[in-house]
């Protein structure tokens, strides 16, 4: 792959791409003061908002605003469609791939992937053995990390079925440029961001956060409100004969459908963790019972547990018989031992993670790490190969972000939203995420990430 980052608004020749000129013109045209003044606006709203981020780690201010980048990425129609079909097929295989792991096991028993990357899994959960979930679809909302590499493919970096997190700020993004640009938006065929998703008088869906201390419980409080739901701690519900119930000043009212941002672990103190008091006791003797529908459903992790994604093109093959349209990074797993050799030569020039780590944590980026850092991590891996895999060090393509020294490239990701039911769908654009450093490749909003809007156009 190549070294040099892909720029997204301008081409090798420095002219600027065909997609990118009216918003290009725009900016040419428009005061340098008038852009300060709306940076300004932008960053007092959120504030008032209260869109902020744990940051771990951290002594002091914990809790701190996300930075909001006001040139957009932009996506044209066509590179949409094709990111779209490969998100479709992807979030297809792997909600087959979950339901086919929990009853006939034929991946399995084909060989086409190990079965103790799955069955010794620790997010595998027993439980969820020979149990039906409603539609056979266990991610209802997964969030699939796409970065652009090398001469402007796209690759998926990685997938996030159990916590996919990002939505409400998506959608502030998009709210803000428009209020402090109303006229981009005028003359531009910008694909609306579908709200997401939208709430209905029936069924009662609720949505199950642990608590204000979560990093994300401004996330959590959002979705609630944008759905026109409401947003619960576990004491606030009860089981009573397999049916959930809501505690509310009218009485008890029951639940259908949970959309939960607590781990399996704690969802339960009966089935799973006893220690738990995030949870709801008797909750999955009613889940089993088929009395409530949880999204996402229980035992999804290991589907996007990072020692899986190396197989998911293999997935793709053995189901439905079609090449990805997407592919992976390449991946080494280093519990094999020639993956584990050429880690140990060449890990300046990888990026290793763990496979349960998330967040930007638990992970090493070769090139930027010390001499120290890298002994370190060498040592963890040695220790315990099976928890690693390693990637090259991709060179994430660059789009133009407001920096103390004016307009300057800074890497991103982006992060589209999938939502599977009948049809798999795929919110238009998604969370670009982007890495304020300079030269810094970790975009999360944990590490001192932005976000900016991402525009796909309709034309």
């Amino acid at each position: 792959m190549s070294a040099t980052p892909f720029d997204e608004m301008r081409a090798p020749d420095g002219s600027v791409r065909t997609h990118y000129r009216a918003f290009a013109d725009w900016l040419e045209r428009t005061p340098g003061e008038r852009i300060a003044q709306k940076r300004g606006e932008a960053e007092r709203a959120f504030h008032r908002v209260g869109i902020t981020f744990a940051v771990y780690g951290e002594q002091a201010g914990t809790e701190r605003l996300i930075p909001f980048d006001l040139v957009p990425r932009i996506i044209p129609a066509d590179e949409w469609c094709v990111l779209e079909a490969g998100l479709q097929q992807r979030m297809r295989t792997l909600n087959r791939f979950l339901h086919d792991i929990y009853h006939e096991r034929e991946i399995l028993n084909a060989g086409a992937i190990p079965s103790e990357r799955v069955l010794e899994n620790a997010q595998y959960r027993q439980e969820m053995i020979g149990m039906q979930v409603p539609g056979g679809i266990y991610a209802h909302i997964a969030g699939v990390d796409v970065v652009r590499a090398g001469a402007g493919e796209y690759y998926v970096l990685e997938d996030n079925l159990r916590v996919p997190s990002g939505v409400s700020y998506m959608l502030e993004n998009r709210k803000m440029m428009m209020r402090l640009f109303p006229e981009l938006f005028e003359t531009r065929s910008i694909r609306p961001i579908q709200h997401y998703p939208a709430g209905e008088e029936s069924p009662t869906v609720a949505v199950l956060t642990p608590g204000a201390y979560n990093s994300a419980y401004f996330e959590h409080a959002f979705l609630a409100q944008q759905m026109g739901v409401e947003l619960v701690e576990g004491q606030d519900l009860f089981v009573q004969n397999d049916t959930v119930y809501m505690r509310t000043t009218r009485g008890p009212e029951r639940v259908h459908v949970i959309y939960r941002r607590v781990d399996d672990d704690f969802l339960d103190p009966l089935a799973f963790r006893k220690d738990s008091m995030l949870g709801v006791p008797g909750l999955f003797a009613a889940y089993r019972a088929g009395r409530v529908t949880l999204a996402n459903a229980i035992g999804t992790g290991v589907a996007d547990d990072k020692s899986i994604y190396p197989y998911v093109p293999d997935m793709i093959r053995f189901y439905w018989n079609e090449e990805p349209i997407l592919s992976n990074v390449p991946t080494y797993m280093l519990y094999r031992k020639v993956d584990f050799e050429f880690a140990m030569d060449h890990l300046r020039d990888l990026v290793v993670k763990e496979v349960h780590g998330a967040g930007g944590y638990g992970m090493l980026i070769g090139p930027a790490a010390s001499g120290e850092e890298l002994e370190v991590f060498r040592q963890r891996i040695i220790a315990a190969p099976e928890r690693y895999i390693a990637q090259p060090t991709l060179a994430l393509s660059t789009c133009p972000t407001f920096a103390t020294s004016g307009l300057s490239p800074r890497h991103i990701d982006l992060r589209p939203y999938v939502l599977s039911g009948k049809d798999v769908e795929i919110v238009p654009g998604g969370l670009t995420r982007v890495a304020l450093r300079e030269g810094s490749l970790v975009v999360n909003s944990s590490q001192g990430g932005g976000t900016k809007d991402t525009w796909v156009l309709a034309e």
